[in-house]
């Protein structure tokens, strides 16, 4: 099953189209039906594990966050960053 799926929220960063997410059940520290930050397509955050974005924070192009890892604030994820593991 699903951990989040993607909103008709979107926003424009760098010229991609981001949307943002929203999480289809409980895990972690998130509730389902609980709005996280913004991400370009699926591929850019892990369905498994614990890896969440939150608040205003973004995530694009080939960058992929999964594992634990937390990705908050004003962050931008981008490129071909990895962000995994505790982090």
């Amino acid at each position: 099953m699903k951990k989040y799926e993607l909103t008709n929220d979107t926003i424009t960063a760098n010229g991609k189209t981001l949307h943002r997410i929203k999480a289809l059940k409980t895990f972690s520290n998130v509730e389902e039906g609980e709005l996280g930050g913004y991400v370009e397509r699926e591929d850019n955050l892990g369905q498994s594990g614990d890896a969440w974005v939150y608040g205003d924070a973004k995530v694009y192009g080939d960058a992929l966050v999964c594992g634990d890892a937390w990705v908050y604030g004003n962050a931008r994820v981008y490129g071909n960053a990895r962000v995994y593991g505790n982090a």
